[in-house]
Parts: structure tokens; sequence; C-alpha cells
């Protein structure tokens, strides 16, 4: 039987330090924002800001690190479609909130 090498995961012996390096990263960036909420004496729109930049690096940080997003022969593809959906996710909850805000103004005038 001939071994089909796309279909043969691949197995690392010792430790998993890509593992560990990606599960301390995470809890860094969770422990940061904790400190931000409760030590900062910034304002809140300041604080969420923050918050989601810290989301925004720990979800790639996962997607890379744990879901092995750039390994394989498409990769690039992976990646690609990645942010074609973030892109498209962005797009979608900016231009929701812009229509609620216009709306909200035409309301009050």
């Amino acid at each position: 039987m001939a071994k089909n090498k796309a279909n043969v995961a691949h197995v690392e012996e010792g430790i998993p330090w890509k593992h560990i390096v990606g599960f301390a990263l995470s809890i860094v960036l969770t422990l940061l924002a904790v400190w931000v909420v409760f030590e900062s004496t910034l304002s809140k729109s300041v604080i969420v800001t923050i918050i989601f930049i810290f989301a925004f690096i720990q979800a790639a940080l996962q997607l890379l690190m744990f879901m092995h997003m750039t390994e394989g022969q498409n990769g690039r593809v992976q990646v690609s479609n990645i942010l074609f959906a973030a892109f498209i996710a962005i797009v979608v909850v900016i231009g929701s909130y812009w229509v609620m805000e216009i709306g909200h103004m035409n309301h009050l005038l």
C-alpha cells in the first residue's frame, strides 16, 4: 500500500513547544486585558479599544498556534480565506453600527 503524504498525520516527538508558547501568550494577553480593566485609569472607550485589540491578537495567535492554519499544502489559501472572512465581518459590524447611528440621529430630529 502506498501512503499518501497528505493523509498522514504529522507526529512530533518531545515537548510541544509551539503549544506551550501559544498557551503562555494567551494567558499573558488575558491577564493584560484584566489588568487594563481593573487597574488602569483610562476612559471606558480606550479600555474597550484595548480589549478588542487584545482579543484580535489572541484570536490570531490561537489560529496560528493551535489550529495549524499555515501548515499544509494550502496554508496560504487558508490564511487568505480567514482574512477575507474577517474583512466581511468587520464591514458588516461597522456598516450595521453606521446605519443604526444614522437612523438614531434622524429619529431625534
